[in-house]
Order: C-alpha cells, then sequence, then structure tokens
C-alpha cells in the first residue's frame, strides 16, 4: 500500500501479435543493424516498440519479436525507441530514449524530480486516463489467473483532486548539493541517491511543511544525520503525520543512537516553528534494515496519540500505528467493504487480518459481533485502543493467525456468517483460504492492493463452492500503479 513496490516481472504473461515496433511511422524500414530474432537481442541494442498496455509497476507493456517489452516512462498506443538493458528468456527490459508517435494522454509531471524519485509511476499520464488503465490491470489479472474473460468490475471510484492526499510521510535524511545541507527525501530506485522531495505533489501539504521545516532544524543545530553507507550519524528519518479532521501532526525522528544532541533545543525549535506539531517522539533503529521502525518508541514532547476520526468511527493512533494513507478514499473503499458484507445486525464477522482494527470497527455497527485476528500484538493493542475510543462494545480483537483461530472457534460451533480478508501483497496463504472454505460463511469480502494475487486467491475460493458477483477496483494512491479492489464473495446455497 505505500509506494515501496520492488519490480516483479512475471516470466509468463500473455503472448500477442507481432508488435507494430517492427517499423517506424510513415512506414520505412528498420535500421539494418536490428537484430532478427529476440533471441539475438543483447543488452545496449536499440529497439523500437509500440505499447500495448500498463504493467502491474506503471510501466509501459509491448512486444518485440513476440516477446513481452517493459519499459518506463511510457503510455499504450505510443511507439517509442529504447535501449535494452536486459534480457530474460521470458521478457526484456528497456530504457526509453524516444517517444516516437506520443499518447494523446502524455501530460508533463506537475513534479520536478518525478523521474528520479520513483515515488510515482504515472504522474505523465492524465489522470482519467490513470483509472482507466488501473481498470485493465484488474480485468487482465482475472483473465488471465482466474480464467474469467468477462469478469464483473465495476467502475474505478477515483478521486476528485488527485493530489495533496497522502497524511503520512517517511523521509530519509541525508546530505546533499555543494553546501552538503540536510535534505529530506527517498532513495532514487536501485541506487543509494537521497532525491530532495520537497513540496511533494502527493503530500499533504502541511507534511511538506513540517519535513522541511525539520530538516533546516537539523542543519542549523548540526545534528548529525545518519549516513547509510558508513552507518554513522543519529537521526535517520521523519515520520509525520497529519489528523484530516484536526490539523495536528504527531512527528517521529527514527534514530540509530538512544541520544540526540542539542534534543531540548530541537524540540523547542519545533514546537516554536510549527505549532501544529502536537507530538514530538524518537524510535530507535540501530538495525541496517529496510524497515523504518524499531521496537523502542519515547514521547520527547506532547501527546502520546494522534486522534483521527473516519466517518463515525474514532481511531487513537500511536506513531507506530498504521492507518491508512488516503482518507478520502478509504471511505469508499470501507462503504464498499459494508456493501459487500451486507450486513442486517445479525451476523458475526471475523476480519482475518485486521490489523489495527479499521475495516472491523466500520462494521461493528452493523454486525452483532465482530472478532478480528491479527499476528503482530502491538496492532491488536490498537485495534482495542481503536475499539474503546469508538465505543464499539461488539468488537473484539485476537492475537494470532486467522488459519489457527478460524478452525478453532469452529470447532466450539463459532461459526462465521461473514468473513473480511485484507491480506499484504502476497496474498492469502493457502491454509486460510482452505480454512475459510471449510468454515462456510455465507459472504466473504477480499480486499486487496494486488490484483495478481487477489485473482488468484478468487480462483481458489471458486473452485471451493464460492461465487464472485462482482469487484470495485478503487484508487487509493493516484500518480502510482498501485489499485485496490473490494471483492464480493458468496456462497452460492447462501446467497
Amino acid at each position: 500500500m505505500s509506494t515501496e513496490w520492488k519490480k516483479n516481472r512475471d516470466s509468463s504473461r500473455p503472448q500477442g501479435k507481432r508488435s507494430e515496433a517492427a517499423r517506424k511511422p510513415g512506414g520505412k524500414k528498420p535500421v539494418a543493424s536490428r537484430p532478427a530474432t529476440a533471441e539475438d537481442l543483447r543488452a545496449g541494442d536499440r529497439i523500437v516498440v509500440t505499447i500495448k498496455r500498463i504493467g502491474i509497476n506503471g510501466e509501459g507493456v509491448g512486444y518485440y519479436k513476440r516477446k513481452a517489452v517493459f519499459i518506463d516512462g511510457t503510455l499504450p498506443e505510443e511507439v517509442v525507441k529504447a535501449t535494452v538493458t536486459k534480457v530474460e528468456p521470458s521478457y526484456i527490459t528497456a530504457k526509453l530514449d524516444e517517444v516516437e508517435k506520443a499518447s494523446p494522454h502524455r501530460q508533463k509531471p506537475p513534479c520536478s524530480v518525478y523521474d528520479s524519485c520513483g515515488g510515482c509511476q504515472l504522474q505523465h499520464m492524465t489522470y482519467e486516463a490513470q483509472l482507466r488503465a488501473k481498470e485493465e490491470l484488474v480485468r487482465e489479472a482475472f483473465r488471465r489467473y482466474a480464467g474469467m474473460e468477462s469478469a464483473p468490475i465495476r467502475p474505478i471510484l477515483g478521486m476528485d483532486n488527485p493530489w495533496s492526499y497522502r497524511n503520512k510521510a517517511q523521509l530519509q535524511l541525508g546530505r546533499a548539493g555543494a553546501g552538503e545541507q540536510v535534505v529530506a527525501g527517498l532513495y532514487s530506485p536501485g541506487t543509494h541517491k537521497l532525491v530532495d522531495i520537497t513540496g511533494c505533489a502527493i503530500h499533504d501539504p502541511a507534511i511538506n511543511r513540517v519535513t522541511e521545516t525539520v530538516a533546516k532544524l537539523l542543519g542549523e543545530l548540526d545534528i548529525p544525520v545518519y549516513n547509510e553507507r558508513t552507518r554513522q550519524g543519529v537521526v535517520r528519518t521523519i515520520v509525520a503525520r497529519v489528523g484530516r479532521q484536526t490539523g495536528e501532526i504527531q512527528l517521529t525522528l527514527i534514530t540509530a543512537a538512544d541520544r540526540i544532541p542539542d534534543r531540548e533545543r530541537l524540540v523547542r525549535r519545533i514546537r516554536d516553528e510549527l505549532p501544529q506539531v502536537t507530538t514530538i517522539a524518537q524510535n530507535l533503529n540501530r538495525e541496517a534494515s529496510p524497515l523504518i521502525f524499531g521496537a523502542k518508541t519515547t514521547v520527547l514532547w506532547g501527546k502520546e496519540r494522534l486522534d483521527e476520526t473516519l466517518g463515525d468511527v474514532r481511531f487513537s493512533l500511536s506513531p507506530r500505528a498504521f492507518f491508512q494513507l488516503n482518507p478520502e478514499q478509504t471511505v469508499k473503499l470501507y462503504d464498499a467493504v459494508r456493501e459487500a458484507a451486507a450486513l442486517t445486525s445479525e451476523e458475526l464477522v471475523v476480519d482475518a487480518y485486521c490489523g489495527t482494527g479499521t475495516i472491523g470497527l466500520w462494521l461493528a455497527p452493523h454486525a452483532r459481533e465482530v472478532r478480528g485476528i491479527e499476528l503482530i500484538p502491538e496492532a491488536v493493542d490498537d485495534a482495542r485502543d481503536n475499539a474503546r475510543a469508538s465505543g464499539a462494545a461488539n468488537a473484539r480483537f485476537f492475537v494470532g493467525r486467522a488459519e489457527q483461530l478460524l478452525p478453532e472457534w469452529v470447532q466450539r460451533g463459532i461459526r462465521p456468517d461473514v468473513v473480511v480478508v485484507d491480506p499484504p501483497r502476497t496474498g492469502c496463504e493457502r491454509p486460510l483460504l482452505l480454512a475459510l472454505a471449510e468454515a462456510k460463511p455465507a459472504r466473504l469480502v477480499y480486499v486487496s492492493c494486488n490484483p495478481s494475487t487477489l485473482a488468484k486467491d478468487c480462483q481458489v475460493l471458486l473452485e471451493q463452492g464460492y461465487r464472485l458477483d462482482w469487484i470495485q477496483p478503487v484508487d487509493m494512491f493516484p500518480q502510482t500503479a498501485h489499485v485496490e479492489c473490494v471483492v464480493r464473495i458468496y456462497r452460492e446455497d447462501k446467497h
């Protein structure tokens, strides 16, 4: 759900017809040095490709001699020149050199560091075209992995304003430029180059003000920022989250050492220059790890938690607590979940990947009982706190694995009427899918951030006697390749 996607090239993509890239626009013959077959290609060769569609990582997908070619920064129907960077048995990757025939949906990205940052993949595409491409990603996934030529896909739910929507930022710190000034940003994909993303177009403007000011203060106070290569320095990452209802900001500094030099002065300057900050916390993470947070968090000043609401549900968020990054679209997503669950106040609902309880608490006012299951104890603690904050007395949360707890409950006569799953990108583990089939809930609601694993898991459930009613895509992260879906699945004998 974040923008930190790894490239996940499929080795078995469907083969298309021979690409029109074999000739240039206007009927000109291809250059003489072009390799005769895709197998003859080598890194450094130049090719001409017609882009057919957008891939799951936002790259353009075309074909060269019937082999799939992935080229970042390209759009469907474009004819492009590209330099081959990698040749694999089933696909080719290439770097865009020139757009010979541009798509009418191509636009100039508003972000000055779009090409180097890596946080967004689709700013060069008009928003309406982004929405259509994401619908097609879902359609293609179900065609390929579930054998459904006409999957019941509803029109995607987009945003009226697809900018400034993120309520949280996690930005690495470093020094850049001739003056070695402190900057907050993201590492350019595949490199150790830190890109300053001052004024990020998809962050809430309040988040941008906080991260830029804190980076400036660290430089002015000469507080050492962490160097990833030497593993020297103190402050590694700035994490800032804004409460959309209150405007309050929770600020967490991730550090590689217990002690922050000149800490009291830093806290005082932050309070003076950023009055909207209501929490200043420190999280200790000494590990050379891609994980942002360590285990220990200390509030240096202010509130222990940030209060937030979604609809009528209240949440109390600790610095490490998960909360959806786009509250406006989250309401649309959760409303689709509620519609799919079709609750009548009589049902027992099990939320099998409950996290901090957000979906379960959204459904609690409409259910007899909600039971959430989550593997991470800290998340369960947050879910219980959120239930208390919202007055959801019928919501209970348990630490454990759903594939273990669900069969135990069924054996004791506690059989769910509705089960909601919201798994990670890898999808549901097969033991859980089989446990769901054995529990036989009348309805399943599958929330997914990966159309490919969603379609594969739905195919397993269809084989177990379930039927797919509808698929609702939701654009949770405009300008990126991410697309979320809510799927309503039911047992034919209990529809």
